[in-house]
């Protein structure tokens, strides 16, 4: 069971990638981890990572590439994976078809947490801090007992930048415009599998496992 998982911020991809490798037993394989195990671990693609990181650089597709392929050769990838946040770019995505068919596998579906911007306009912009507390709060999913109150030190919530209504539209935009050349390039191959997002997080996972429950059968 190979897969990819996308989604854009706020989708809830966490949650589904959470259950997916519990009901599964596939690893999920996030960019961020595979670059501190192979940078922890030293290894010859980890120190190049660090060097162009170090010095504020992208890590260029090769390396990438290759720290990607040291990670799917491991064992706990025997029976599958869940790749989340690779690729990025479809001349990364043409890699991993590459990388894939030289390890005679190949993916079987790229499922996309699909969400109604509004929604994730609501998502993202409801949350509220504590600046004392540091809990967290959200202003429709989980709110505060009194309005704009923490709950543990009654001090005001605030809305940090990263939440604001402006912040939170240009980075939709900004992720929108990333993954729409890797949609059309995953829909073109047969991957792509839309799964509605705007449901409850059960129904969500629901959706999921009747499809990935076919890959079983």
């Amino acid at each position: 069971m190979n897969l990819i998982l996308m989604g854009l911020p706020g989708a809830g991809k966490g949650t589904q990638a959470e259950r997916i490798v519990e009901k599964y037993e596939i690893p999920h394989i996030s960019t961020g981890d595979m670059f501190r195990a192979a940078i922890k671990g030293e290894t010859e693609l980890g120190l190049k990572a660090k060097s162009f990181m170090d010095a504020g650089e992208l890590v260029p597709d090769e390396v990438t590439i290759g720290i990607v392929r040291d990670r799917l050769a491991k064992d706990d990838c025997k029976k599958g994976f869940l790749l989340d946040g690779f690729p990025r770019t479809v001349a990364q995505a043409e890699a991993l078809e590459e990388l894939l068919a030289s390890l005679d596998r190949k993916l079987d579906y790229v499922l996309n947490v699909d969400v109604p911007e509004q929604l994730l306009m609501d998502r993202l912009t409801g949350r509220r801090v504590s600046p004392t507390s540091g809990r967290t709060y959200h202003v429709i999913f989980n709110p505060p007992k009194v309005e704009g109150k923490c709950d543990v030190d009654g001090s005001d919530l605030i809305q940090r930048d990263d939440d604001k209504p402006e912040t939170v539209k240009k980075r939709l935009e900004v992720n929108q415009k990333q993954a729409k050349p890797l949609f059309d390039f995953y829909s073109e191959k047969g991957y792509l599998r839309n799964i509605k997002g705007d449901q409850d997080i059960d129904k969500v996972f629901d959706d999921i496992d009747q499809l990935l429950k076919g890959l079983r059968a």
